[in-house]
């Protein structure tokens, strides 16, 4: 999920650990500890765009690393409080609930979180997307009235619980929504006599009411839209082949295994204007629609000065996010594109 939705759920895990006892220094550090995970992005500043990818949410979102820097974190906040209320056992739990909590929300999203590593085994659920205001703003709200009451006031507890009661059912319904929408996806192909292999469902930016699926079939991926709000059923799927044959000689390369793992294997491969483009369709496309332009997560694929083959991120173009915006809304409200 995003930083600040990290940091509201850190803060509250913090406060519900042991604010009775140091009161917003409870929510301090448990919003610090549910940035701490996220560090694990600094990876882009030593490592090629492949590497920092796949590192993301590995290690520092694992049970193991929760247990193991619990302790060491809170025995340092025990001794910068030294002779307060809360002793080493106190800090090592708010510092363990603000860890943990942060890659237990983010496996419900679509990259995926490593909960388990060591074992090469991703946790990802796609039912709620990485920045949702549903989710976050009533929890915020809540955090911040909370946050206003002495650490002794029973409001203060109540009002902090109520946050976190709020999320965890808004992140329930949206598990109940992805089913609704996914068995329409299904009744769909079956109406229009597709064969899929897999299908893959996950809501559109910002929302719960606008889901997307992916499907494969056997030598093309197909892409629909379905809104809560629209007034029939029927969706339409756009069509991507595969196009795996356009590597060529590059899929011999030890890169392309690794890209097809980080993919997990929702990909495309795409040629235009001489070059080789390697799609990966889990967080869909910039854009919905006939126009819809490329996909959000795309690597160039070419060969450096030195012969090897390298796999470069396509950049973004931020001044197309505005009419995207209004096109994912419309698109929200159950009118075609």
């Amino acid at each position: 999920m995003d930083s600040l939705t990290q940091i509201v759920l850190g803060a509250a895990a913090g406060e519900a650990a042991i604010g009775r006892k140091v009161g917003n220094k409870a929510m301090l550090w448990g919003a610090i500890a549910g940035t701490i995970p996220d560090l694990d992005v600094l990876a882009k500043l030593f490592f090629d765009n492949v590497t920092s990818n796949e590192l993301h949410r590995g290690f520092s979102h694992s049970i193991l690393f929760s247990i193991l820097m619990a302790p060491i974190l809170g025995w340092l906040l025990s001794k910068l409080y030294k002779n307060k209320e809360a002793d080493w056992k106190d800090w090592t739990k708010l510092m363990f609930l603000g860890l943990f909590t942060h890659p237990i929300l983010d496996a419900f999203t679509t990259w995926g979180t490593q909960l388990f590593w060591p074992l090469d085994h991703k946790v990802a659920f796609h039912n709620i997307f990485v920045a949702d205001p549903l989710y976050t703003i009533p929890f915020l709200v809540f955090v911040i009235v909370a946050m206003f009451y002495k650490r002794t006031n029973p409001r203060r507890r109540f009002f902090n619980n109520l946050g976190l009661l709020c999320s965890s059912f808004y992140l329930l319904v949206t598990l109940v929504l992805q089913q609704i929408a996914k068995s329409n996806f299904i009744v769909n192909l079956e109406n229009q006599h597709i064969t899929h292999n897999e299908i893959q469902t996950r809501p559109t930016p910002l929302n719960s009411i606008l889901w997307t699926a992916n499907i494969e079939t056997t030598d093309s991926f197909l892409i629909g839209y379905y809104s809560l709000l629209d007034e029939d059923k029927i969706v339409t799927f756009s069509e991507f082949p595969k196009n795996h044959h356009l590597l060529g000689e590059m899929s011999n390369e030890p890169l392309i295994p690794r890209l097809i793992k980080l993919s997990e294997g929702w990909y495309t491969i795409e040629k235009s204007k001489d070059k080789i483009y390697f799609n990966d369709l889990r967080f869909g496309q910039l854009g919905m629609g006939k126009d819809a332009s490329r996909f959000v997560f795309s690597y160039e694929l070419y060969y450096d000065d030195n012969g090897n083959l390298q796999a470069k991120e396509r950049e973004r173009n931020m001044e197309e996010a505005s009419p995207m915006l209004e096109k994912l809304f419309s698109r929200i409200l159950g009118n075609e594109l």
